[in-house]
């Protein structure tokens, strides 16, 4: 009996017809002939009510089950199915109401379906989580109700559904996908024209037209009695880091995501491309103190370790401390690396505090600084201003934005590599830096 109360909901269309009936009550005290009318259509009303009750409760007619994926992308729109089969032989008119996880902050999801008697439907929402983490969705609420429309069965499906958000393993995919299919161009990679050759001998072969006359081999030439050229490949298993700055200053926002997410989506998605070409890819994560570690190795399956532990890194509120990972840099990572080092400088002050720490790394490893532009900012110090305000606010973004661009000159002037980045080119940026630097040879 409990249960049937807490599943019966009365219909807009019921309050309606009682609204109307209450009206014609009070109107029938000066139109007397209405009373009995009325009463007829109060009669009408409870049968109504009664075969749509019966109809309803006479069989549990609908059943629904929410498909969730495995896992979210962070960052990108994921899809959630909801399957729904009427088990009625009437057609059955259903509003859904989700209870959608905290981090969404969104309570008034609503959809209505229509489904025939004996049918299924399927229909389908976007989610966009912008926090790694777990995800818990509640109750899948359906109220269904006939054609008659006066009441509501409510079912509840799904009561309660874990779903773990990881890094952008969909920005991975993607790609991973264009680099296999050689159409990096079309999404802002380029290619990079190499200067000289890389030591790591491939093969001999037979000289066509547009080879480098410099690589002929002349004994090869003069065993086969035509000309042959030495082929060259590019070294590969080279050991590469993303070095991530858990501080503060990474836990600014763009778009609803965080700078260090957007560090940790970028990560990812360079470590496949490097273990794709052959390299071994490590990662590292630290503020003011050391983080997690993960040693460079060139295992594709070694991807899967990478994802884990991005997934439980997160930003903190305290400084970094960049005398301690140049400290680590020196006793755990001994071989010459490629380091890319997510991180961000507001003031040029701010740099020139780490800047030793930065330059001691350098001696010995490729260093490349990866820091983000404001892009809010930006848009400020491009904006006309009409106002004193406007012009004092937009002179000082302006010199936010020149600072930046020193830096960019200081870091380089002292070998060290740049990439200053918007927060939604990190990506790419990262990949053709990385690309440009196995084409010259620097690593």
């Amino acid at each position: 009996m409990i249960n049937f109360i807490k599943s019966l909901y009365l219909s807009e269309r019921f309050f309606y017809t009682l609204s109307a009936i209450a009206l014609l009550f009070l109107l029938s005290y000066w139109i007397p002939s209405l009373y009995g009318i009325v009463w007829i259509g109060v009669v009408f009303v409870a049968a109504v009510v009664i075969i749509e009750m019966s109809m309803l409760y006479s069989t549990a007619g609908l059943q629904g089950d929410r498909i969730l994926p495995e896992k979210f992308s962070n960052s990108d729109e994921n899809e959630v199915l909801l399957q729904l089969k009427n088990a009625y032989t009437f057609t059955v008119h259903v509003a859904i109401v989700e209870e959608l996880p905290v981090q969404f902050q969104k309570r008034d999801f609503f959809r209505k379906v229509t489904i025939p008697g004996k049918n299924r439907n399927t229909l389908s929402y976007i989610v966009r989580p912008v926090e790694r983490g777990e995800y818990i969705f509640g109750n899948m609420n359906c109220y269904a109700s006939s054609t008659l429309g006066m009441i509501r069965r409510r079912y509840t499906f799904n009561k309660e559904q874990m779903v773990k958000v990881y890094p952008s393993f969909i920005q991975m995919k993607k790609y991973d996908f264009l680099a296999i299919d050689n159409r990096l161009t079309h999404i802002g990679l380029k290619k990079i024209r190499k200067i000289g050759h890389t030591m790591e001998f491939e093969q001999i072969k037979e000289y066509v037209a547009g080879d480098d006359v410099r690589t002929v081999n002349w004994k090869a030439t003069a065993k086969q009695a035509r000309l042959m050229v030495n082929q060259f490949q590019d070294e590969k298993m080279q050991p590469v880091y993303s070095i991530i700055d858990t501080s503060r200053v990474m836990k600014m926002p763009f778009n609803g995501l965080k700078l260090v997410d957007y560090a940790i989506n970028s990560s990812l998605a360079f470590s496949n491309i490097a273990l794709k070409k052959g390299d071994k890819v490590g990662l590292l994560d630290f503020s003011h103190k050391i983080g997690n570690y993960l040693p460079a190795v060139a295992k594709k399956t070694y991807l899967n370790s990478v994802l884990d532990t991005l997934y439980n890194i997160d930003s903190t509120f305290l400084d970094s401390d960049f005398g301690t990972l140049q400290a680590f840099v020196k006793r755990r990572i001994t071989h010459r690396s490629l380091l890319l080092l997510y991180t961000n400088f507001e003031h040029i002050s701010a740099l020139h505090r780490q800047l030793p720490y930065l330059l001691a790394i350098a001696k010995k490893h490729v260093l490349v600084v990866i820091f983000f532009e404001n892009t809010e900012l930006k848009s400020l110090s491009e904006s006309e201003a009409t106002t004193i305000p406007e012009i004092f606010d937009q002179t000082i973004a302006q010199q936010f934005q020149f600072d930046k661009k020193v830096m960019v000159r200081e870091l380089q002037q002292r070998g060290i590599q740049t990439v200053l980045t918007a927060p939604e080119d990190l990506t790419v940026n990262t990949i053709n830096k990385y690309l440009e630097i196995k084409a010259k040879g620097l690593l």
